[in-house]
Formats: structure tokens, sequence, C-alpha cells
């Protein structure tokens, strides 16, 4: 009874200020809806202990109860996020930053390893469910608006080598290489050098796959190596989706080794996800921690502020900045519309509990984006202390026809 009078409470403090398709079923039968439409959600509290979730609705309290199966949710993801949300906000405070401050990250080589092991090991055929053809696992490019995915990260890449002004007879390095699509358009298109490294097993062996496939195996060398003991210099150097595994603290040393292996005219361009909070908080409710949990262990997100800073401290002068987090978010979209499309082969091939963390953990990334909490940035760079000369007078080259 006690259990059942603060849930009655907690329900009357909530309801008159949140209209939600959301009901609440618990363990003896009694329901509650947040509002006259059909609910698109449902929380089941199977249990009275299982009730403490439901009373702080944080994305970390709630999102571990449904991942651990403390509680039933049902529902499209992108319906269960902003129920979510809508009552963590009606609940509780914001503490992001604080979060933060709170949680403190040491990055070493086996860590960073153990880390990327984790997210990207789960195996091949369970990315190629939501991803495109390609295994571009990073922001496409939808250039119109209106490109399905495969397209739109073809633009992506395509639009990544237009400015770096990638040329024949050029080397280029890709850092944190995925599963081999850019360094193998690369190739394809320009009929460049290039080596690709990652700390992945499982992307190491497909990549160097698809290499052959292409017929390649001239041109692209995938290396299962990390990034911070390759040797030499290449023109151009791009990380797409990588620097976020970095850590804040080693933030000007990441760019001091793209600086080391720079060549003094060469280009770089970083993509990677930043924070939106000037003092590099998290993403508010608990997301943070529910990411670097079960998603995204010791991923930490920098403002595009300290980037920019760190980046000029690792002796690198940005060129251009482009924000595309518009394009994430409809990226995201896609890809958890393509996950529930595939629901019973993830399940199959990652089990219930992986799924569940996949399940939310896309659909919430695609919330982030929308919400600006956390943004997209591409910056290209060059050494810094170039003559101006080695700038163009403008982006124009960006955009020809190739």
């Amino acid at each position: 009874m006690f259990v059942q009078n603060r849930i009655n409470s907690w329900i009357s403090s909530i309801a008159p200020h949140v209209a939600l398709p959301l009901r609440i079923e618990l363990w003896n039968g009694r329901s509650f809806d947040f509002s006259q439409e059909a609910p698109r959600v449902t929380i089941r509290i199977p249990s009275p202990s299982a009730a403490r979730y439901l009373l702080k609705p944080s994305l970390a309290s709630l999102g571990t109860a449904y991942v651990e199966g403390a509680i039933e949710v049902t529902g499209r993801a992108v319906d269960m996020i902003k129920v979510v949300n809508a009552l963590a906000r009606s609940s509780l405070k914001d503490n992001g930053s604080l979060a933060r401050i709170a949680r403190t990250f040491h990055h070493n080589r086996q860590g960073d390893a153990e880390a990327i092991r984790y997210h990207y090991d789960v195996s091949n055929e369970f990315y190629q469910q939501f991803l495109d053809p390609n295994m571009v696992y990073s922001c496409a490019y939808f250039e119109n608006g209106d490109e399905d995915l495969a397209s739109a990260q073809i633009k992506k890449i395509d639009h990544i080598l237009a400015k770096i002004q990638l040329q024949p007879g050029h080397t280029l390095l890709d850092i944190g290489c995925g599963w081999g699509a850019l360094v193998i358009r690369a190739a394809q298109k320009y009929g460049v050098h290039c080596v690709g490294v990652t700390l992945s097993e499982n992307q190491h062996t497909l990549a160097r796959e698809r290499v052959r496939a292409a017929g390649l195996s001239s041109l692209v060398e995938i290396r299962l190596q990390d990034y911070r003991d390759v040797r030499g210099t290449f023109d151009r150097i791009t990380s797409v989706g990588m620097f976020e595994h970095v850590g804040l603290k080693h933030l000007v040393e990441y760019f001091g080794i793209i600086n080391r292996l720079l060549a003094a005219d060469g280009l770089a361009m970083n993509h990677g996800i930043t924070s939106t909070d000037p003092d590099n908080g998290e993403t508010p409710y608990g997301g943070g921690e529910f990411i670097e949990k079960y998603v995204f262990p010791h991923g930490e997100l920098a403002h595009i502020g300290q980037v920019l800073h760190a980046m000029q401290k690792g002796r690198l002068e940005a060129y251009d900045v482009e924000n595309l987090r518009r394009h994430y978010a409809r990226t995201c979209t896609i890809w958890t519309e393509n996950f529930e499309a595939h629901e019973e082969k993830v399940r199959e091939l990652a089990g219930d509990k992986r799924f569940r963390i996949w399940h939310v953990y896309l659909a919430g990334c695609a919330y982030a984006f929308d919400q600006d909490w956390i943004s997209l940035y591409q910056i290209v760079c060059g050494k810094a202390g170039r003559h101006p000369s080695a700038l163009p007078w403008s982006r124009r080259y960006m955009y020809r026809p190739s």
C-alpha cells in the first residue's frame, strides 16, 4: 500500500502538467493513462520493488531498468524517448554539467582498445541490419534533404574528399576507418594510396575483405593499429566519428599526432560529435550516464570551442568549420527505423538485452541532436603558421561537380 500511495502521489503531481500517450501498468492490475489519446507507450511495473525506477524517472534510471528487464516498455523507440524525456523534465532537475564533473575517465591504450571492441565487435551482421550497404557508421550528408541513406552516405564521403581537396598521387590516412568505405571510395575515385586504421578486429577483417573484393589491395592497406603508433607522413588525413573516444584530456595530444603525421602542405579533416554545453557537460537527465554504462565506455564529448582550442594547441589551424547537426538527427532516425524493421533478426544476433540497449540508444541520439544537446562538426585544418596563400579564397571548390 505504501508503494501504491507513492505512485499515486507521483502521478497526481505530474499528470496535470503533461499530456502524454503513455499508460503505466502496475503489478496489481491497476493502470493509469496520461492523456485521452490512445497510448503509444506502455510502461509495466511488474513488482513493488521496481517502482523506484519510475519515481525518479531519469534516462539513466528508466533506461537501466528497461535494459536489465526490471520493467517492461513497449512502443516505438521514438515515442519511448519522447515520453521518458517528458517524465524526466517534469520530475527532475537537469544535472548534465554536474554529471560530467562527477565522472572522469582515465584513457590508456588497453582501456581504449577494450572500449572500442565492446562497441564495434558485436558482429558485422548486427550492424548490417541498420546501416547502409557500405556500412558507414557516422553522420550522412543529405545535400538536398530527400536522399536515401545509401546515397547520403556516399555524398558524405564525397563531401569530405572534396573538402580535403584530394588529388591523384596523394597519400591518405583514415583514422578509425570502420569497415573501409571512405578509403575504398578514395582509391576508386582518385587512385590514391590509402591507409586505414582501426582497433576493431571485426572491422579490420571485413574491411580487408572488401578491399580485396574491390581489387584495391595495391592501393589500400587496412591495419589493426592504434593511431598513436602510425608512422610516416600523409598528404591528407581524415578522422570520422573517432575522436569521441580520445578523451577530453588527450585532445591536444590527438591533434598533435595528426600534425606530426601531416605533410607540410597537407590537409586534415576531423568529423565528430560535440557537446553543446560550453562546460562540456553531458546530455540532460542521465543520458550520458546511460551511454557510458551500456554503449560507449569512456566516451567523452567536448564543446566545439574546446575542440578548436585543442586543435590550435596541437599546432593545427582550422580552415573550415561546418555544423551537420540536422544531418545526424536524420541519420539516427533512419538507423532507428531500420533497426526496428529488422527487430527479429537483431534479437537473434545480439540477444534481448543488447537489442534493448540499441533500441533506445539510436532513438535517443536522434532526439539529442533534435534538441541541440549534442552536435556534429566537420573541421578542415592544416599546419599552423602557413602563408595565407595556402587557404582558398572561397568554399566554392567543395561544391563543384565531381
